[in-house]
């Protein structure tokens, strides 16, 4: 597990109903490629987030495979359309087998 991932998610706290709203997530995480020595000549060990999902109260709206060219702190941001109030939950995968996840809730204005 890498100790320094953190995400940080964003998203509206009300809508109307049917509206599309913008949805930001980052994660902090250092995603290291495995290629890297540290400063003990060892390889540092491969830590990746190599997936990204977004589910709205249980229903998929985002599922990203992520390949190992991607930056330090991977972020996305894409539109959603929101029917009812409810919980997205957005959950990051690492190659080391961690899974961080997070929750927001919408409601209907």
């Amino acid at each position: 597990m890498a100790n320094d991932a953190k995400p940080r998610v964003r998203v509206p706290r009300s809508a109307s109903a049917g509206e599309a709203v913008v949805i930001k997530a980052l994660i902090s995480h250092n995603m290291e490629s495995g290629q890297r020595r540290g400063s003990d000549g060892e390889l540092i060990p491969r830590s990746i987030i190599n997936r990204f999902t977004c589910e709205f109260n249980g229903a998929n709206v985002v599922d990203v495979a992520i390949d190992p060219a991607v930056s330090t702190n991977p972020y996305f941001e894409f539109d959603a359309m929101v029917d009812a109030a409810g919980e997205f939950t957005f959950t990051w995968y690492d190659d080391d087998g961690s899974v961080y996840e997070d929750r927001q809730s919408i409601e209907i204005a």
